[in-house]
């Protein structure tokens, strides 16, 4: 069983408390080729691009003159740490123990613009680049175009080790738009998490969903599941799961706010 997870738009790049273990993002000769068309853009190209502002066009322009494989503890953190979006709050991985950690690693996969796929302790350095950005390059004129089916096949290397063949598909639709459903290799089961106030009108709220992803991750890590079907018991923070709302491959989660 594999959790696919988006990446964080924030990141954390202080030098604080990181395990020594790391690896190396199984595709990063890719990002390299990425990283030759991002480089020669000017900040005001980034801006106009990536829909930021100057001051965060400015920093990216910095970050993509800095990268420069190879990576090493000294020059890189690994992904799990880096990322500091809702999701990756969820996980709180800063609190895991070494068996969590062990577990998030080898069975978490995070989808990227740039690094099309990374493990949770491969190194990476800082960088911005969403997998929905039009960028022109040798491949077509977006990362879709860019990425082909490399995701896929990538993700079928790594099921074939996985006695069950099960993803959990934990990632936004712009990120889950780059795999290949068709060729990938798995059951695909996608839990959905709703919320409401007085228990009449559940919705899905961007905020709370994205925290609850992160959350099914560290409640499987806590509780070393191998076995798909247990995820139905995911509680963390009110959640329970509603059979009556889900479908075989659509689990759906909901939490009432009592008293907000």
């Amino acid at each position: 069983m594999y959790f696919l997870l988006s990446p964080a738009k924030n990141l954390n790049e202080t030098r604080d408390f990181t395990p020594k273990m790391y690896s190396e993002p199984p595709l990063l000769e890719e990002a390299e080729l990425l990283m030759n068309d991002l480089r020669p853009l000017a900040p005001q190209q980034l801006a106009e691009l990536m829909h930021i502002s100057d001051k965060l066009a400015l920093l990216n322009a910095e970050r993509n003159a800095n990268w420069q494989p190879p990576f090493t503890p000294e020059n890189a953190k690994q992904a799990i740490y880096m990322f500091n979006g809702d999701v990756y709050e969820g996980i709180d991985a800063y609190h895991r123990n070494e068996n969590e950690i062990s577990y998030i690693h080898n069975h978490v996969r995070i989808l990227s613009g740039l690094y099309g796929v990374l493990r949770p302790l491969d190194l990476m350095q800082p960088y911005r680049l969403e997998m929905g950005t039009a960028l022109p390059n040798l491949r077509g004129k977006n990362l879709y175009e860019f990425w082909g089916d490399r995701i896929t096949k990538r993700l079928n290397f790594t099921l074939e080790c996985s006695e069950d063949h099960v993803v959990v598909n934990l990632a936004s639709q712009e990120y889950f738009k780059v795999i290949q459903p068709a060729k990938l290799n798995a059951r695909i089961i996608t839990p959905i998490f709703k919320d409401d106030k007085n228990g009449q009108n559940f919705k899905v709220v961007s905020f709370y969903a994205k925290r609850a992803r992160g959350l099914m991750v560290r409640y499987a890590a806590e509780n070393a599941i191998e076995d798909v079907e247990l995820l139905k018991d995911f509680d963390l923070e009110g959640y329970s799961f509603h059979a009556a709302m889900s479908s075989e491959n659509e689990w759906v989660f909901l939490r009432n706010h009592v008293g907000e």
